[in-house]
């Protein structure tokens, strides 16, 4: 079995060769699979790398826990513990983590730490989540912003001005006060990152959730670098600039 994280980051001829020599090992009936794994845009890379890819292989959709899971997910690593979850606790580490696997990972054990005695309540949780967001800011979506440029960071800004969920590219690019083709190789850029993601065509959404309010909170005010035009010089060498 060859397994592979993050397949969106393998260039389109690693991803192509990848394919294809699953392909060949399916026809000789080898005992050899593959598993990736990835944003959503992994099933639309495949079949740019190979039109058979969708063919090829099954693409299930992994996103955040639903209730029941995250409450299972909190509630028994504690019970092992020989520690309670109260069901308000639950129920507010849910609304707070989006049931997002990692969030309720560091959600939980920062309500363990400040929680005393054998049970962990809302008050608890409720008490965590500084640590937790402080957490999650200066690390987990601290090192998302850094590797975005200045007009990447600003894009990103006018989508969590939006809102949180997927948003058009032309009301992002309006709410930055320019055209959808100024700011379209931006979106593209984005994605080709991995900080956003297309749900729907047309649409972009943020690949994890809450980051819009960390970027409220990182970049109180939306601010859209000003284009730089190209002017026209004259050395004498009859070109311009």
């Amino acid at each position: 079995m060859i397994l592979v994280d993050e397949v969106q980051f393998l260039r389109k001829t690693q991803l192509e060769a990848v394919i294809q020599g699953i392909h060949k090992t399916v026809q000789r009936k080898l005992p050899i699979t593959f598993v990736g794994a990835g944003l959503p845009q992994i099933a639309e890379l495949a079949g740019d790398a190979k039109s058979y890819a969708e063919r090829l292989f099954t693409f299930p959709g992994i996103g955040s826990l639903d209730e029941s899971a995250a409450h299972r997910a909190l509630a028994g690593a504690a019970e092992q513990e020989g520690v309670t979850f109260e069901h308000a606790a639950l129920e507010l580490a849910v609304q707070i983590t989006q049931g997002y696997p990692y969030f309720l990972q560091e959600l939980g054990y920062q309500a363990w730490e400040v929680a005393e005695g054998e049970s962990i309540s809302r008050e608890d949780v409720e008490v965590a989540r500084e640590a937790y967001d402080a957490k999650l800011d200066s690390s987990f979506f601290r090192v998302r912003l850094d590797r975005a440029t200045a007009l990447q960071t600003a894009y990103m800004r006018a989508m969590a001005e939006l809102g949180p969920e997927p948003h058009k590219a032309g009301d992002v690019a309006r709410s930055m006060g320019r055209e959808s083709t100024q700011v379209g190789p931006t979106r593209a850029e984005l994605i080709n990152m991995g900080l956003l993601f297309t749900p729907s065509h047309g649409y972009a959404a943020f690949t994890v959730p809450n980051f819009d309010g960390f970027l409220r909170r990182a970049i109180p005010h939306l601010e859209v670098p000003t284009t730089r035009r190209r002017g026209r010089r004259d050395d004498g060498s009859g070109t311009s600039e």
